[in-house]
């Protein structure tokens, strides 16, 4: 007897004669039609659920699990109740993952399971902060000001990785088009010159020479080097998802790289406080409350510091003795936690904190923006100028002959 539990895709009819559907598990169709049944919906076709082939489907991003909050936020404060709102916002969604991960999580809350129960059902979309704070919210009797601070919180988080992914957006660029322009040059140009070069009696420059092996290789052989680059890029990917000395190693030196070094590190002190700020003021005690927001760090260097400040804090060590310690917080920060500790108003300080931050990373974002642009155009100058340079070498040296 097979007693494996498995997917099944289902189609229904709720208490209101609307037809809806979802995924269940369950041992057999008979078990996951009864199950139905109990929420009030009369089944109709339920099968085994086919995996998707990755790409057919669009995936759930981090954005739509923000907007997915401030709908639901918006829906409760308006005094809809909560299995209604998520009817409301179903119908409104338009990538299918999304509408059946709503499915789910509404078929659980009818059930009788709590949100926060539901949620955690669902860890890949759902992580322990978010959870955190909406239990709070059921336990005060306040979830939809929970979840209006949660979705402030993402919509701020989102805001600032925005900042740091355009920020890095431009040396990234001036890397690919330099790349690109060269292989141009090298491959279409510079054989040009060479077959002019041919005929000429003399010892070319060194530096041509260089250029024309170069050239020759890259006709040859381009496939290695893209090759190479593609197999760099996954194995680095890998090396970050498998490997936490060599993720902490990597951040470790993104943080001490120029520019973007304290760019990466005023993000990480804004992320800290902002998520410390939300979870402390939503009644979250500080040590539970520095569990969320190591998970939530986005930088190795940082999580094992903020784990480190948990232990800390657990053992009577005040929060900003705590930060001082770990040697990776400016003095702003650490007074400013100090201040909210002594007058008991630590969630507004680090608010204030994390709002500080923030600006600080636009600004340097705009600066680096308008560094960049000048780069690009020294950098593809240069290129060229060097291998035209390259080339003209030995027209230059038979005009001197003569």
């Amino acid at each position: 007897m097979n007693n494996a539990v498995t997917l099944y895709t289902w189609e229904g009819i709720n208490r209101k004669g609307r037809k809806v559907s979802g995924q269940s598990t369950g041992r057999s169709p008979a078990v996951v039609k009864a199950h139905l049944r109990q929420q009030g919906i009369r089944p109709g076709r339920v099968r085994k659920s086919i995996p998707r082939l990755p790409g057919l489907a669009a995936p759930i991003k981090a954005a739509d699990i923000t907007l997915l909050t401030r709908q639901l936020a918006t829906l409760l404060k308006a005094g809809i109740p909560l299995l209604q709102a998520f009817d409301l916002i179903s119908e409104g969604v338009e990538k299918p993952p999304v509408g059946e991960l709503l499915q789910s999580l509404r078929q659980q809350v009818a059930a009788g399971t709590n949100l926060t129960e539901a949620l955690r059902n669902h860890p890949r979309y759902f992580d322990e902060l978010y959870c955190h704070l909406v239990a709070a919210g059921e336990q005060a009797g306040a979830l939809e000001t929970l979840l209006e601070r949660l979705a402030v919180h993402r919509e701020k988080s989102e805001q600032l990785k925005a900042r740091i992914k355009k920020a890095m957006t431009y040396p990234i660029a001036v890397v690919v088009v330099a790349g690109l322009v060269t292989g141009v040059l090298l491959v279409h140009v510079v054989p040009q010159f060479q077959s002019l070069f041919a005929g000429v009696d003399g010892k070319l420059p060194g530096f041509t020479l260089a250029v024309i092996a170069l050239s020759e290789f890259m006709q040859h052989a381009w496939w290695i080097v893209a090759l190479g680059l593609g197999v760099g890029v996954i194995g680095l990917r890998q090396a970050c998802r498998k490997s936490p000395i060599f993720r902490h190693w990597l951040d470790a030196g993104l943080l001490k790289a120029p520019l973007a070094g304290k760019l990466l590190q005023k993000s990480a002190v804004a992320r800290y406080a902002r998520t410390l700020s939300t979870t402390f003021a939503a009644g979250v005690p500080l040590v539970q409350a520095l569990d969320s927001v190591a998970g939530a760090a986005g930088s190795a260097p940082y999580k094992q510091a903020i784990e480190h400040m948990r232990r800390d804090v657990s053992t009577g060590m005040p929060l900003n003795h705590a930060m001082a310690t770990s040697g990776l917080f400016p003095g702003m920060a650490i007074q400013m936690t100090a201040i909210g500790e002594e007058s008991g108003t630590l969630d507004f300080m680090l608010e204030k904190v994390a709002s500080h931050y923030e600006t600080e990373v636009d600004n340097q974002v705009d600066h680096l923006t308008s560094l960049m642009e000048p780069l690009i155009m020294v950098v593809l100058g240069g290129i060229v100028g060097a291998l035209v340079i390259a080339m003209y070498l030995p027209i230059f040296q038979l005009g001197s002959a003569f």
